[in-house]
């Protein structure tokens, strides 16, 4: 039974979105402790705007990145948008695009050859730019295994839950939108992708106990991280709720060591507890722990 690697795991806890045309949030936005800043192009800067956020996107990105945290960039969806964000957002220290709207498959691959054309004209490394997927339909819901299937580029996938509540004719909360956001992390997982966000909604961030309580149960339900609007969600909320807790940890440690110790002395099953340890056990056990090294690699990084 092989541990996964931490070097192989995505850490996105903490996602802060960042509107790429305000100088004093992305002077800022290094100091809130997020793993990742999103440089929002879309829903956060009027359309006069952006012809400047985008001129003036290769500053915006070396300083919300200054701290270690990985930059990425929220794409608009309409074509002449689109291919000129594309244009400001193809450059190194880019981690990944956001790929907002996304109905089907055909969306990301088609975006995935304009990226890998211009990847290829300024000298990048094929594929260096990843896609975060949102989907934000109906139709794109009932689409989600074959987009999250569609191209080498995606590594993470979410539903945007408000442009959803909208298109799907419901209000967002986090009853109405738990099931389209469990399918959006069931295909995400089948198709080895990070799932990414809360069962309730992003905007409703003023109650710190709410929204503490509402990330802990998406934990739960197996989501590892998630966007937000106010960095008063990240260092105590998102990167605390989405980090195994110091007695998940030592009881995983247990499991792990023990299992190990009946495997050489030919037994397959083990009681810890009063609960049988058998393999899916062991195998969460050993995830976690891969994700803890994860995390603490994360942070240690970022503080030297």
């Amino acid at each position: 039974m092989n541990a996964p690697n931490p070097a192989d795991i995505l850490v996105w806890r903490s996602l802060l979105f960042v509107p790429a045309n305000n100088p004093r949030f992305i002077d800022k936005a290094h100091t809130r402790g997020a793993d990742a800043i999103i440089l929002d192009l879309e829903d956060s800067v009027p359309v006069g705007e952006r012809p400047d956020a985008r001129r003036k996107l290769v500053d915006a990105v070396a300083q919300v990145g200054r701290a270690g945290a990985d930059v990425l960039v929220r794409i608009n969806s309409e074509p002449e948008q689109a291919a000129a964000d594309l244009d400001a957002a193809v450059l190194p220290g880019v981690r990944a695009l956001l790929v907002p709207k996304v109905d089907d498959a055909n969306t990301l691959q088609s975006l995935s050859r304009d990226v890998s054309q211009l990847e290829a004209e300024r000298g990048m490394a094929g594929g260096s730019i990843r896609f975060v997927v949102l989907v934000e339909s109906p139709v794109g819901l009932l689409n989600a295994e074959a987009i999250a299937r569609a191209d080498a580029r995606n590594v993470a996938m979410e539903l945007g839950g408000e442009d959803f509540a909208l298109s799907a004719g419901l209000v967002p909360s986090p009853e109405t939108l738990a099931v389209p956001k469990q399918m959006i992390l069931y295909a995400a997982r089948a198709a080895g992708l990070v799932p990414l966000g809360i069962l309730g909604s992003i905007a409703e961030y003023g109650d710190l106990d709410a929204y503490r309580a509402t990330a802990e149960r998406s934990r739960r339900f197996g989501f590892e991280g998630a966007a937000c609007i106010h960095p008063s969600n990240v260092p105590v909320l998102l990167n605390e709720v989405f980090t195994p807790a110091p007695e998940e940890a030592e009881r995983a440690r247990r499991i792990v060591a023990a299992y190990a110790e009946a495997e050489r002395a030919g037994s397959g099953a083990i009681s810890i507890d009063g609960k049988m340890i058998d393999v899916p056990v062991v195998e969460r056990a050993q995830k976690l722990l891969a994700r803890l090294d994860a995390i603490q690699a994360r942070e240690a990084a970022a503080s030297s």
